[in-house]
């Protein structure tokens, strides 16, 4: 199985104490939108040797601008008095920030103070129990995850005196990986590879992407936790490199109308204990493929591979708000095919016109095959998105479903029979919500009423919002 623990990370209580011999205080991290503490050294090293320590639970009664949500969740309200929860510090994630004065760094987990089970809407606990399932079979989960995001010549001071309009793009014009753009910024360009490495959170590919000031960076594939980790911690080291630069990275899914969105693309796969890839087809079949595959296209993917497939098409629509969490998520949906936006439950061969693209071979090595899932833009969750992805792939192995829909290139002619997901997050979270639903069965009723009560206030918010385009358009007119 792959190692979910960085390198230097202690294994026991003695590493620990020779690791931060030197050291007077750590730098402890909880997940979803990154929120931390510095904690001194004694502090941290009771914590770990004892049973973690309490940690506020508004973290998850308030949104990412710390207004509490607009009725009361289970986790986090007046009623339990916002009363801590318990903080577990998982060791496997050491780090040092390599541009905060190298300080100690960990991620935690959280814990109900009576139960000590992990609370139901902890991101890392979630997907951990999603890697449970897996482990079960002897499979581990392993992902990739690519991000696109535009950068700004500003910093936080001066969109806010600007109030977000206006905002200078780092570089202008519409270059795709383009040696020469990268030449305006090298320094910051080359930091984000460099810093990355340093803290641990490995890039497999880094260049620049349509649009004015947009980079892609994809992070190399690894076990789905780690993957998790790396994907949120890369965003916090883009945005720390940028700081300090005077540029301001967005991973908002749409910052532009009429430019491309920025996708937070996922790939999967699953390994067995003996190394080999879940989803390839047997060496006996590499020449002409599979001979009971569904369709043509999936020649090349194992039986495993095909169900785990129909199990994310069969579930798609119920789990969107998983993959896509924010107002401004469904625009870039909504941008459809003009921008390369999958929105509906489609799927093909090595096809980015898909919900669910195949790749297998020919296009690639048969060790390599995976599934790439495009739904999610940059804003998503990693643990929420890879959480979902897994455990509607485990539910479609274990009831061998069939693959629901035809793949894409068979849709072309006759649109009338793709099933479109939801455009707005207020339908996606009724789906998501409604009773018997798929996110019902995979998450519990406990996690779905947390985090769809989570997406209930954002939609609340978005209603009482009177936005700029609004008062352009009507408050003269009208």
């Amino acid at each position: 199985m792959a190692s979910l623990s960085t390198s230097g990370a202690p294994k026991t209580i003695d590493e620990l104490k020779d690791l931060l011999k030197d050291d007077v205080k750590v730098k402890v991290a909880v997940d979803g939108v990154l929120r931390g503490k510095y904690m001194s050294k004694d502090k941290f090293l009771s914590a770990v040797t004892g049973d973690g320590f309490g940690f506020c639970s508004v973290i998850f009664g308030w949104d990412i601008h710390d207004a509490t949500y607009s009725r009361e969740l289970l986790i986090s309200n007046k009623a339990n008095g916002y009363r801590d929860i318990i903080a577990k510090v998982d060791l496997s994630t050491y780090r040092r920030i390599p541009w905060e004065f190298n300080v100690p760094f960990f991620l935690v987990s959280f814990l109900d103070p009576d139960t000590r089970e992990p609370i139901c809407a902890c991101p890392r606990g979630t997907l951990a129990r999603a890697i449970s399932i897996a482990a079960q079979h002897d499979w581990d989960c392993l992902a990739g995850v690519e991000y696109e995001y535009f950068q700004f010549n500003e910093n936080p001071l001066t969109v806010a005196d600007k109030k977000f309009t206006r905002l200078d793009p780092l570089t202008p014009g519409m270059h795709g990986y383009s040696m020469l753009r990268t030449q305006l910024n090298s320094e910051y360009f080359n930091d984000i590879f460099d810093v990355a490495k340093e803290f641990q959170v490995e890039i497999e590919g880094h260049h620049t992407e349509t649009g004015p000031g947009v980079y892609e960076t994809a992070l190399a594939y690894t076990s789905a936790l780690r993957m998790a980790d790396n994907a949120i911690l890369f965003k916090y080291l883009v945005k720390s490199v940028g700081m300090k630069k005077g540029v301001l990275p967005s991973f908002m899914a749409k910052p532009w109308g009429n430019l491309p969105g920025c996708s937070g693309h996922v790939h999967v796969s699953l390994k067995t204990k003996d190394g080999k890839n879940l989803f390839a087809v047997d060496e006996a079949d590499l020449k002409n493929g599979r001979a009971n595959a569904q369709y043509d296209d999936t020649r090349w993917l194992s039986q495993e591979g095909e169900w785990f497939l129909a199990g994310i098409l069969d579930g798609l629509e119920d789990v969107v708000p998983m993959l896509v969490p924010t107002i401004n998520g469904y625009k870039r949906l909504v941008g459809g095919e003009s921008f390369w936006a999958p929105n509906a439950v489609t799927w093909g061969y090595d096809s980015r016109a898909a919900s669910i693209r195949l790749i297998t071979p020919p296009s690639c090595p048969h060790s390599a095959t995976r599934l790439e899932i495009r739904v999610p833009g940059a804003d998503m969750n990693p643990y929420f998105a890879l959480s979902v992805i897994f455990l509607l792939g485990f539910r479609g192995i274990e009831k061998k479903l069939a693959i629901p829909v035809p793949p894409v290139k068979e849709l072309m002619g006759d649109k009338s029979k793709v099933v479109k997901l939801a455009m707005n997050l207020e339908k996606s979270t009724s789906l998501f919500m409604k009773e018997g639903s798929v996110a019902r069965e995979i998450l519990g009723d406990d996690f779905v009423d947390h985090y769809g009560g989570t997406r209930e206030h954002e939609v609340q918010m978005w209603n009482e919002a009177v936005t700029n385009w609004e008062v352009e358009r009507y408050l003269e007119l009208v």
